[in-house]
């Protein structure tokens, strides 16, 4: 009767735990990491020791992939030969490996990320690199295990002549782990390797000095060293690089040439990508794309449209494409057969170790063979210096066994130099074939001191390691192909906005917009003028507009003496009869508070103060960079007494003068400095003296004596003047006659600062926008009507009115 088999009581969830932790450990151990010592994954040693094995050397002719898929499977890796057949090929491709291990022939794939052909139409053989990672295999210097079946031994790890897991890099995804070690230069990787040997204190600033950063196989820009570092240091960093790509000009046009891509870029899917952004109008400034790559080398070509400029094409590309990458480090090796994640310096300590103990065993072995030859060698000459004697004995002798015998008890010898004396050839007795022997021997005696040396002392190991980096360098150093390029912080939105001139509009509702100064061209004197603003909705009219640079910081004034701040950029564009949006989406104001001024900075760093005004006639001058802090909801800019509101600001400099102009058409003109630099909280002082209770400050202008000055009344009329014609006072004063005030002009709606190469923006409260230039308004009196500037629907008037500079123009 049987006896029933022991049941173990254990619960699911610790079998599924343990069963998980083995597939796992296997998983990363035998399949997905590489070897911190030769930077190789077990398919990809098994790969090149099979194809060594079948004597495919870099001289030799190549053979059917599926052959050395099929050895390698059949003999080492029992995976199948569609598993074996990828490794194979991602080690011959050169936009992959740096430095290949595999020299491919036939169609292995592309950047395109086209798969190579199927394995029995490709053929493979070793490169000169892999073999130096084998070398001195047949040296005792690394240990062999059985196979799978244990019909043949492989090697577990690689001599390796060079640190390959630096040069090659490498990356896999294993269960909870994953690696990915970037490329590097060769040259600058055994210049690093030779500092660190003969200087074991080293610091990583020292070593980033020889090899600043990888080097990968596709080129392109490594922009900033931080994530280098980090990743040197840590083990993990990210590295940003960025495609090789010029402006050229062709014909009137320009174009966008790409020479470079990051790597791991996929060059099909990146056009991809590019065409989906044009179709998409994310990126309008796109008129054609081309692959122009040949066998010289990767081309892209993008033609820009005539209006757009290539610069913020680019950047957009770079923001939106794989043009730009994050390759993120995650160096994580198996070391001493566990994974860990290294620093640079681990592993480049882990392959010093390790190539100092090939060095002693494969030392070790030809002392040995050494030894073995130069103790035959003295057995042959002490045979041939009594060769009488030999010749006796084995004349003498009845078999091999008594020859052997009396050789080794007549001329003092052991019995491998008798088994030796016994298999000599005649020839070796000639007097040449004596001084060969000695000379052999002597040789001999001088490795052997050499060897003996060599193992005493771990300074000589060294030196003999830094020599063969030194000729791996010469061997197959090259060129760094990845260039590396100052810090370059992530894209800001502005480097993908066009910097041009825009204008900014806002109604007496708040409603702002932003639009192109392209919609508005020039007209002559007496235009009627385009529609610049939908305002339809009832009561509300255009209150003020100002023309920025698109990457201008804007300083938003409010009625109760508040600032805010905001990029023209990020003012809602809108068309030429668009609204707008409202302005509480930009900026936090509080209940009841509206914006009584726009001022534009486009750099804080700049000299200056900024002059406020208010309605009742109140100028205040404060530093610049005192609101060069931007605060989300705001900040005090000046202190309003009760009944008082802002109503201007300007940039202003010590050596200007200032003009307060009143809606009664009265001007008063003082110098800058009259107002003394105050706090962001103080009140301010007195600028101006209103004579009538219903009059207050319109406009303030800030001016030089060489200016002329265009004061525009509510109907349409103006005239200009010269700044010279305003009697200067103090500040404080009434002031002089601007303009006649009357019923054909209406009250005063504001005044500007202009010169001849100047135009002026003219809007009414219906939205009506006119654009005229200065050259075609004359220099008259200081107290005369003017002329009209524009014509008016019956019952309408103007509201706003904006310079628009000739420099900026």
């Amino acid at each position: 009767m049987e006896e029933n088999p022991i049941a173990l009581d254990r619960s699911v969830e610790e079998e599924m735990k343990e069963s998980y932790l083995r597939y796992s450990m296997s998983v990363i151990i035998a399949r997905a990491l590489p070897d911190i010592r030769d930077g190789l994954k077990p398919s990809q040693r098994r790969i090149l020791f099979a194809m060594r094995q079948l004597g495919l050397s870099p001289t030799g002719k190549h053979r059917k992939c599926a052959k050395i898929c099929g050895d390698t499977s059949g003999d080492y890796h029992p995976h199948g030969e569609s598993v074996i057949y990828p490794t194979l090929a991602r080690m011959a491709q050169e936009w992959i490996v740096r430095y290949p291990l595999v020299h491919g022939q036939g169609n292995f794939g592309s950047v395109d990320g086209d798969p190579p052909g199927a394995m029995r139409y490709t053929e493979a053989r070793t490169t000169a690199a892999s073999i130096s990672l084998m070398d001195d295999l047949d040296k005792e210097t690394v240990p062999f295990v059985p196979n799978y079946d244990e019909t043949k031994k492989e090697p577990t790890v690689f001599p390796s002549r060079f640190p390959n897991l630096l040069a090659n890099g490498s990356s896999g995804i294993a269960v909870g782990m994953a690696t990915n070690i970037p490329p590097h230069n060769l040259s600058e990787l055994a210049d690093a390797m030779v500092y660190l040997i003969r200087n074991p204190d080293a610091s990583l600033e020292d070593i980033m000095e020889i090899m600043p950063a990888p080097d990968f196989p596709t080129g392109g820009l490594i922009c900033g060293l931080n994530g280098v570092r980090e990743a040197y240091r840590s083990g993990r960093g990210k590295v940003t690089l960025r495609a090789v790509a010029a402006v050229e000009q062709k014909g009137n046009n320009e174009r966008i040439v790409i020479d470079e891509i990051p790597y791991n870029v996929n060059k099909a899917r990146l056009l991809e990508q590019i065409a989906e952004l044009v179709n998409d109008k994310q990126v309008e400034g796109i008129s054609d794309l081309r692959d122009e790559s040949d066998k010289k080398g990767l081309s892209i070509v993008i033609d820009v449209k005539k209006n757009a400029m290539a610069e913020v094409v680019l950047n957009q590309l770079y923001k939106f494409t794989d043009l730009q990458v994050t390759y993120g480090c995650n160096m994580v090796a198996l070391d001493g057969g566990l994974p860990r994640l290294c620093s640079l310096r681990h592993m480049m300590d882990a392959w010093v170790i390790h190539r100092i103990e090939m060095v002693v065993c494969r030392t070790r072995y030809e002392l040995g063979r050494a030894k073995a030859r130069a103790h035959l060698l003295e057995g042959y000459l002490k045979a041939l210096n009594a060769i009488d004697r030999v010749v006796a004995i084995v004349r003498g002798s009845v078999d091999r066994d008594n020859a052997r015998q009396l050789l080794i008890i007549e001329i003092d010898i052991t019995t491998r130099q008798a088994d030796a004396i016994l298999d000599m050839r005649l020839y070796r007795l000639t007097g040449l074939e004596f001084g060969k022997i000695e000379k052999e021997h002597a040789e001999l005696l001088k490795q052997i001191e050499e060897y003996e040396a060599v193992l005493a002392s771990n300074e000589r190991v060294r030196e003999i390691i830094c020599e063969e980096l030194i000729e791996m360098k010469g061997k197959y150093g090259s060129e760094r192909r990845s260039k590396i390029v100052p810090h370059h912080d992530d894209l800001q939105m502005e480097d993908l906005i066009p910097d041009e001139q825009v204008l900014l509009t806002l109604s007496q509702d708040d409603y702002i917009k932003r639009m192109s100064l392209t919609h508005f061209k020039e007209q002559r004197r007496g235009g009627q003028g385009v529609a610049g603003m939908d305002l339809s909705r009832e009561n509300d009219v255009l209150k003020c507009c100002t023309i920025a640079s698109s990457h201008d910081m804007l300083l938003f004034f409010s009625n109760f003496g508040r600032c805010y701040w905001s990029k023209a950029w990020q003012v809602p564009e809108a068309g030429r009869k668009a609204k707008g949006k409202p302005i509480v989406h930009l900026l936090e104001m509080g209940p009841g508070e509206s914006l009584a001024a726009l001022l534009r900075v486009s750099s804080f760093d700049q000299e200056g103060s900024i002059l406020l005004s208010t309605r009742r006639g109140v100028v205040k001058r404060t530093q610049l960079d005192a609101f060069s802090n931007p605060r989300k909801k705001g900040v005090i800019a000046l202190n309003i007494d009760e009944g008082d509101e802002l109503t201007g600001a300007q940039l202003v400099h010590p050596s200007e003068q200032v003009m307060l102009f009143t809606k009664h058409g009265m001007a008063v003109r003082f110098d800058v400095e009259e107002v003394r630099p105050m706090g962001r909280s103080a009140r301010g002082v007195r600028g101006v003296m209103l004579k009538n209770q219903d009059d207050y400050v319109v406009a303030c202008e800030v001016v030089n004596p060489e200016m002329s000055i265009l004061v525009v009344c509510e109907k349409g009329f103006g005239k200009r003047s010269c700044v010279e014609h305003f009697r200067q006072t103090k500040r404080g004063g009434v002031g002089v006659r601007s303009i006649v005030t009357n019923d054909r002009n209406g009250f005063v709606l504001g005044a500007l600062a202009v010169e001849d190469k100047d135009s002026v923006v003219l809007m009414s409260q219906d939205g009506q926008t006119i654009r005229i230039p200065m050259g075609d308004v004359r220099v008259m009196g200081r107290s005369t009507q003017g002329v009209c500037l524009t014509k008016l629907s019956k019952g309408r008037h103007l509201v706003s009115m904006q310079r628009i500079n000739a420099v900026e123009e």
